[in-house]
């Protein structure tokens, strides 16, 4: 099973921290998934001007590779005047209409304040919906009181993350077996 994350700001640094917490709790529970974690900060992304993702070069073919490969998704952002950064979303344009279809995405979301709670299901959600995505339908939310000298300091946020791991992989083998099981429906 490929695990790509995919930390969606090339600002600040909390999302960043989430992601990394997240990525050793994972690591700690499934030793074996073979996995990848995008920080956006670090490539440079060409912006999406329509073309097919494999037309892309450089670290834009990478970073959109990666995500195409992927069987889970694990989708960390910020909140920016109570949206989404373009950098995250110019991803998600980068990629085919279906690009998330039989992948799982589970989503981490930080926030200075408890106001920007909705935006994942305001924004995030729908896009990955519409992309065909299995959804783990709660996601983890962390604002600024949770955090402390680039730490998580919340030990609430830390049971949330395990346990967003959890239903991730759950999730992801319930549909693998479903897939196989209407695979072995056709005689072919």
């Amino acid at each position: 099973m490929k695990v790509v994350g995919i930390s969606g700001s090339i600002v600040g640094s909390k999302t960043k921290t989430a992601m990394s917490l997240l990525w050793e709790e994972m690591n700690k529970a499934y030793p074996n998934a073979e996995h990848v974690l995008l920080d956006l900060a670090d490539y440079q992304l060409q912006f999406s001007d329509g073309r097919n993702y494999l037309d892309y070069t450089g670290d834009t073919a990478y970073v959109t590779e990666q995500i195409m490969q992927a069987d889970i998704l694990f989708i960390g952002t910020p909140i920016f005047q109570a949206s989404i950064p373009g950098t995250l979303k110019n991803v998600f344009d980068l990629l085919p209409t279906q690009a998330l279809r039989d992948k799982v995405a589970a989503i981490i979301v930080t926030a200075g304040s408890a106001r920007h709670f909705l935006v994942a299901e305001q924004q995030l959600k729908p896009i990955l919906s519409y992309m065909k995505a299995h959804l783990v339908s709660s996601y983890v939310f962390a604002e600024e009181k949770d955090f402390l000298n680039g730490n998580i300091i919340n030990d609430d946020v830390h049971l949330r993350v395990q346990r967003l791991i959890e239903d991730a992989f759950d999730l992801a083998e319930a549909q693998a077996s479903i897939r196989t099981k209407k695979e072995a429906e056709y005689d072919f």
